[in-house]
C-alpha cells in the first residue's frame, strides 16, 4: 500500500491543500475541517484505496482509515502548511493544567537528557580515575587533560540558560534564536563578574538585585515564556515588511532588562523556595525523604508524575554542583531490577522469564525501568508491591547515610562512579542501599510469589490432551472489557460502527467508567485523546476500544490511562478510566465499542447481547 499516493488521492478528493484549514487525526479517522466543504467530493473519497467511509459530522470531514490512520496523516503533512496541526498528537492535553504542565517540563528537559547522562557517565570516570591517583599519592586535578574533561562534564550546567531557552523557545512557540540570545547574555562572563562582585549592579540608574545567572534554570524559564507573548504582540502590530528586524531586536531590547530587573530576580527566588522545601524535607528526616523517593520513584514514572520532579535533580547540580534525588530515585530503579529478577526465577512462564531477564539488565545496568515495571512488576502486581517496599528501605538507607552524586546520572551501574565523588562512606551507604533494594526486591519477590501467568504446560492436566487437534469450528469468546448493558454495534449513533465498517463487535452502555483487559493482550496502541485502545490478544484477535461517540473533541479530558503502549498485560487489568457523569454532562454518548478489527480472519464474529455484562461475561464469540 502506498500511503503517500493515497495521502494526495484523499487531499485532491477534499479539494487540495488550500481547502485544507485544520486537519487533526483520531484512533481510526482523519478530520478535516475545510475552508469551503462544497470542493469535497464525498463521493470520490468512498471509492479511493484504504478508505472505509466517509462521513461529514460536527463541521468535520471525516475520512475512516481504521488502523492505518496515523501512517496515511503522517504522508498527509508535508503536502499541507498547517504549523498549528503538525503535531496534533501533542494537543490532547487542553484543559487538563497537570497534564499540561508534566508535558510542557518533559519538553523543556528531555532533548538535554543524553547530554546530561553523558556528562554524568564521563563524570563518573574522572572520579574513578581521580581517587585512583589520590590511592598512589598523586594529584591528576592539575592535569591540563583532566580539566579539558570536567569542563565538558560542567558546560552543559555552566551554559543551562543558553541550552534551556532553545527547548523552552520550541515550547513557548518564541524565535528559538532570540531565546538563546537571552539565556547567552545570562550567562555571559562579564555580567557573571558584576553579578558575583562586590558593587551594587544598576541598570538604567536603578539597582537590580544580583544573582548568577549562570548555571540557572527557573529565570530563563520565566524569560522565554514572557517573550513569547512579547513577540505575538509585536507580530500583530509591527508592518509586514519591518518584522525580519524589528521583532527579534525589539523583543531583546525590552526582554533583557525585564528579565534582569524583574523574571530572574522573581526565577532566582522560585528556584530557591522550590530548593527550601525539598532540603527542608531532608532536614526534618533525611531517611523519611530517602525512603519517600525511593519507595515511590517508580510510582510516579508510572503516572508521569516524575517529570515535575527532574527539575530538582537539575537545578542542584547546576547550582550546587551535587543532588541525592537521583540517589534516592536509585533505590527505585535497582529495587525494580530486583523484582524483576525475583519473577524471572519464580515464573515457569518461559515468555514471561524471557522478559523479566531482559528487564532486570535494563534496570540494574542502565537504570531504564520501563520494562520492569510494564513487562512484569506493575502486571503482576505483587512484585511491584515488593519493590516499592525494598525501595523504601533502600532510600532511607542512603538518607542516613547522605549519600550525593556530584552528576545528574540515571542510577545504574554504568553511573555507580557518580556517588563516589564525596567519601568513601557516603559511597558505600550507597551501594548498600542499591543492594538492599535490588536483592530485597527479588527476595521478596521470590518467597510472596505472584499469580503466574502459567500459560501452556500448567492448562493441561489430562495427559490425553496433550495432543488434542483444535477443530476448525472451535469457538473462541471474549469477554466485556467494561460493565453494563451489551447492545448491538447497529444501535450505536455512529455509522462508522454500526455499518461494521471497523469489523464486527458489540456496543456496552457502560455503568462504570473503567476499561479493562478482556484477556491476556498486548496494549498496541493508546490514542493520545485516551478514547480509543487497540489490544491484540494472546488468542490473536486484534481489538479496537472505542469509549464514547465523538469524544475524541474532549482532548483527553476525563480520561485516564493506566498501561503504557507497548505493555503486555493479564486479564482484568485496569488499562484507560473515564467520568461517566462529566462526560455525559459536556454532551456526549458514553457507549462503548469493542470491535474485531480483524474480522476477516475469522469464519464468523458474533456480538452477544446481554442484559448484564460483568467483566467476566463474554459478549464477543469468534468462530475460528
Amino acid at each position: 500500500m502506498d500511503y503517500n499516493k493515497i495521502a494526495k488521492d484523499i487531499l485532491d478528493s477534499v479539494g487540495g491543500p488550500s481547502n485544507v484549514k485544520e486537519l487533526t487525526h483520531c484512533f481510526t479517522r482523519l478530520r478535516f475541517v475545510l475552508r469551503d466543504s462544497g470542493k469535497a467530493d464525498k463521493a470520490a473519497s468512498e471509492r479511493l484505496e484504504g478508505v472505509i467511509s466517509v462521513m461529514e459530522s460536527g463541521g468535520q470531514f471525516q475520512v475512516v482509515l481504521g488502523a492505518k490512520v496515523t501512517k496515511i496523516y503522517d504522508a498527509l503533512l508535508p503536502f499541507l502548511s498547517l504549523e498549528e496541526n503538525n503535531s496534533g498528537e501533542r494537543e490532547p492535553v487542553k484543559g487538563n493544567i497537570w497534564n499540561r504542565l508534566l508535558i510542557a517540563v518533559s519538553t523543556m528537559f528531555t532533548p538535554m537528557v543524553p547530554a546530561i547522562a553523558a556528562s554524568g557517565l564521563m563524570k563518573g570516570f574522572l572520579t574513578i580515575a581521580k581517587i585512583i591517583a589520590a590511592n598512589n599519592g598523586g594529584d591528576i586535578t592539575v592535569n591540563q587533560t583532566y580539566i579539558i574533561l570536567l569542563a565538558a562534564t560542567d558546560a552543559i550546567f555552566y551554559f543551562m540558560p543558553l541550552i534551556l531557552a532553545y527547548s523552552c523557545a520550541k515550547v513557548f512557540k518564541a524565535n528559538e534564536f532570540i531565546a538563546m540570545a537571552l539565556g547567552g547574555t545570562m550567562c555571559y562572563p562579564a555580567i557573571v563578574s558584576l553579578m558575583t562582585g562586590e558593587e551594587a549592579v544598576q541598570m538604567f540608574g536603578m539597582e537590580i538585585t544580583k544573582a548568577n545567572y549562570a548555571s540557572s534554570v527557573i529565570p530563563i524559564i520565566i524569560g522565554v515564556f514572557i517573550l513569547s507573548y512579547i513577540q505575538k504582540f509585536l507580530e500583530k502590530i509591527i508592518p509586514e515588511v519591518l518584522k525580519i528586524i524589528l521583532v527579534p531586536g525589539i523583543s531583546l531590547f525590552v526582554m533583557v532588562p525585564a528579565t534582569f530587573m524583574v523574571f530572574g530576580p522573581v526565577g532566582i527566588y522560585i528556584g530557591n523556595a522550590i530548593n527550601f522545601l525539598y532540603t527542608g524535607m531532608m532536614n526534618i528526616s533525611p531517611i523519611l525523604c530517602g525512603a519517600f523517593v525511593g519507595g515511590m520513584w517508580c510510582v510516579f514514572v508510572v503516572f508521569g508524575a516524575h517529570r515535575a520532579l527532574l527539575p530538582i535533580g537539575i537545578n542542584d547540580v547546576a547550582q550546587f554542583g551535587h543532588q541525592n534525588l537521583l540517589a534516592f530515585a536509585g533505590a527505585a530503579n535497582f529495587s525494580q531490577g530486583g523484582a524483576a529478577l525475583g519473577v524471572m526465577l519464580k515464573t515457569r512462564d518461559r515468555n514471561l522469564k524471557t522478559v523479566a531477564a531482559s528487564s532486570t539488565i535494563s534496570a540494574a545496568v542502565c537504570g531504564i525501568t520501563e520494562p520492569a515495571i510494564y513487562g512484569c512488576n506493575l502486571r503482576l502486581k505483587k512484585p511491584m508491591v515488593c519493590a516499592i517496599i525494598s525501595g523504601a528501605i533502600g532510600g532511607a538507607i542512603m538518607g542516613a547515610g547522605g549519600v550525593y552524586g556530584d552528576a545528574f546520572a540515571n542510577n545504574g551501574v554504568l553511573t555507580l562512579a557518580t556517588y563516589a565523588a564525596f567519601g568513601l562512606t557516603k559511597f558505600l551507604f550507597y551501594l548498600i542501599g542499591i543492594g538492599v533494594a535490588f536483592f530485597g526486591a527479588a527476595i521478596l519477590t521470590y518467597f510472596v510469589g505472584f499469580d503466574d501467568l502459567g500459560t501452556g504446560k500448567r492448562t493441561i492436566s489430562k495427559p490425553e490432551t496433550k495432543d488434542v487437534i483444535i477443530p476448525k469450528d472451535t469457538d473462541i469468546t471474549i469477554a466485556s472489557p467494561v460493565e453494563g448493558k451489551a447492545v448491538a454495534l447497529s444501535n450505536v449513533k455512529d455509522e462508522v460502527f454500526s455499518s461494521e465498517a471497523l469489523g464486527k463487535g458489540i456496543a456496552v452502555i457502560p455503568d462504570k467508567g473503567e476499561v479493562l483487559a478482556p484477556a491476556d493482550c498486548t496494549v498496541a496502541m493508546i490514542y493520545p485523546t485516551l478514547h480509543a485502545l487497540g489490544l491484540k490478544l494472546d488468542n490473536g484477535a486484534e481489538l479496537i476500544i472505542h469509549v464514547g461517540i465523538d469524544t475524541v473533541n474532549l482532548d483527553g479530558k476525563y480520561f485516564k490511562k493506566h498501561v503504557e503502549e507497548g505493555s503486555h498485560v493479564g486479564k482484568g487489568t485496569k488499562l484507560i478510566s473515564f467520568d461517566m457523569d462529566k462526560i455525559k454532562a459536556a454532551g456526549f454518548d458514553t457507549s462503548v465499542m469493542v470491535v474485531v478489527s480483524n474480522t476477516d480472519e475469522y469464519a464468523a464474529v458474533v456480538g452477544i447481547e446481554r442484559e448484564r455484562a460483568a467483566i467476566n461475561s463474554d459478549i464477543i464469540r469468534l468462530s475460528v
